[in-house]
């Protein structure tokens, strides 16, 4: 269902770029340049129309996919996509206007300096006025359906309610008997203890506890949990959110009076009879995720290409100063608590963890000669360039670890799973502010350093921390 719906915005956003561009052309040769509509068809011959009825059409949906037009395409709403679609169409007409039109001269009567002035802003008021309009429409119209389907219950999203007692039910009867549907189709419920509200237990599955909501929220592709819990069970927030941050996009709501244990981005979400505090999954702007992952990708084809060299010489040394393979790709955990597949360049001798899995120490007999100097320079990781291309990793992220040291690390510090909620990296704010960490503790004292990055997020810490990362190497302050 996400993905017909996505598809029909991308056909109608596509086709209202290309009639918008078509009308601007029309409009300048008939309106502006006096062609008269019986020479109108010989428009059809100019190169410039057809070229752009290709590429600028790409540029407003490359434009919507970076500032999240196409994401949770099932819940928008009709307000916000009219601010939306008008910011963005202000944007993209302003790069048409300054890429394609600002210094397109055409043929015009009168004072040609007076008259190609009010031609520019003839064009550019037609374009906003006509792109807006072609694009607004169909949006409205499209989002208008789903709205409907959704308050007639013939559409709803998995909804897992987290709560067994009084409450839970009460929330459960608000949501069902408010005015106008919101659309929680419930799976079931999970409880924090063994007593479970009979009336609830009527009216939907008991799914099982708290200790099993990563599984649950997979296992029934829940896209919304509402959290409604006792006062006297509140101090389980925390854990249970714990756990729920680490699901991706799930939308997470909570019962008001729990507001002042929560700390992060909150609004208010006014659903009739029963306010919620919806609680913002997203640590960035979306279109900062959306250039986040452009440098990523566009960082990292460069990176390869301008390192070929390097990749090669240090693919002979490793090769000749230690028996074994070049490379070595060791298991990791990442985005969503997902496994991958990290390459480096091997700094280790063959055999290294036989013993089983160990951090490296300063003067760690395992590690070669030439790996040592390797990690002083960070010169093992360049590899992992190549997940960053992938998707895998981000330039910037905290360093993933294996699952061996995730279940130690979890004991002592559960909020570290909190790291899974973004993609790692290859270096981190950690990375710079503490460096490699040889135990379990020195792993848990690099976390408050990752944990604070979590909170301030940006592409501008990103290259903060990029550049702090090159000093860094430059200086050989690694280990």
């Amino acid at each position: 269902m996400q993905r017909r719906q996505t598809l029909k915005y991308i056909i109608c956003d596509t086709l209202s770029a290309m009639l918008a561009w078509s009308a601007l052309f029309l409009f300048r040769k008939v309106v502006l340049e006096n062609i008269g509509f019986n020479d109108v068809l010989h428009f059809y011959k100019d190169s410039n129309f057809w070229m752009g009825l290709v590429f600028v059409p790409a540029g407003w949906l490359t434009l919507y996919s970076i500032m999240g037009t196409y994401r949770n395409v099932m819940r928008k709403a009709r307000l916000k996509e009219l601010l939306e679609t008008l910011i963005a169409t202000l944007i993209g007409v302003v790069v048409i206007f300054f890429v394609l039109l600002i210094d397109d001269v055409y043929a015009v009567s009168g004072n040609a300096g007076v008259d190609t002035y009010r031609g520019y802003y003839a064009s550019f008021l037609f374009l906003l006025a006509v792109q807006f309009m072609l694009t607004y429409l169909p949006r409205v119209l499209i989002t208008s359906q789903t709205v409907r389907r959704v308050h007639s219950r013939r559409f709803g999203f998995p909804t897992l309610l987290i709560g067994s007692k009084k409450k839970a039910f009460q929330t459960y009867l608000d949501l069902e008997n408010q005015e106008i549907y919101s659309g929680n189709l419930f799976s079931g419920f999970v409880s924090l203890s063994d007593d479970i509200d009979q009336q609830l237990a009527s009216v939907m599955p008991h799914l099982g506890s708290t200790a099993d909501l990563r599984k649950l929220v997979e296992q029934y592709a829940i896209e919304e949990a509402i959290i409604a819990v006792e006062p006297d069970e509140q101090d389980k927030i925390n854990e249970i959110l714990r756990d729920l941050d680490t699901s991706g996009d799930l939308i997470i709501k909570i019962t008001p009076d729990a507001r002042d244990l929560i700390i992060g981005s909150i609004k208010q979400d006014s659903i009739f009879h029963s306010p919620l505090i919806v609680i913002n999954n997203r640590l960035m702007p979306e279109w900062q995720y959306s250039l986040k992952r452009i440098a990523d990708i566009v960082v990292s084809i460069l990176a390869m290409i301008i390192l070929s060299p390097v990749y090669l010489v240090t693919a002979i040394i490793v090769k000749c100063t230690s028996p074994g393979p070049v490379f070595y790709a060791q298991e990791r955990i990442g985005y969503h608590g997902k496994p991958f597949k990290m390459h480096k360049f091997r700094s280790m001798y063959v055999d290294a963890e036989q013993a089983g899995p160990a951090l490296s120490k300063d003067d760690d007999p395992r590690i070669t000669p030439f790996g040592r100097f390797m990690r002083k320079v960070r010169l093992d990781e360049i590899p992992q360039f190549y997940n960053v291309l992938k998707g895998t990793m981000s330039l910037v992220g905290p360093r993933p670890e294996r699952q061996f040291y995730i279940d130690q690390i979890v004991k002592r510090a559960p909020e570290y799973l909190l790291l899974q909620r973004v993609k790692p990296g290859i270096t981190s704010w950690g990375q710079v502010k503490y460096g490699y960490a040889s135990t379990v503790d020195e792993m848990v004292e690099r976390l408050r350093y990752d944990l604070l990055y979590l909170d301030n997020m940006s592409i501008t810490t990103d290259i903060k921390i990029l550049l702090y990362t090159v000093i860094i190497i430059l200086q050989g302050r690694g280990k």
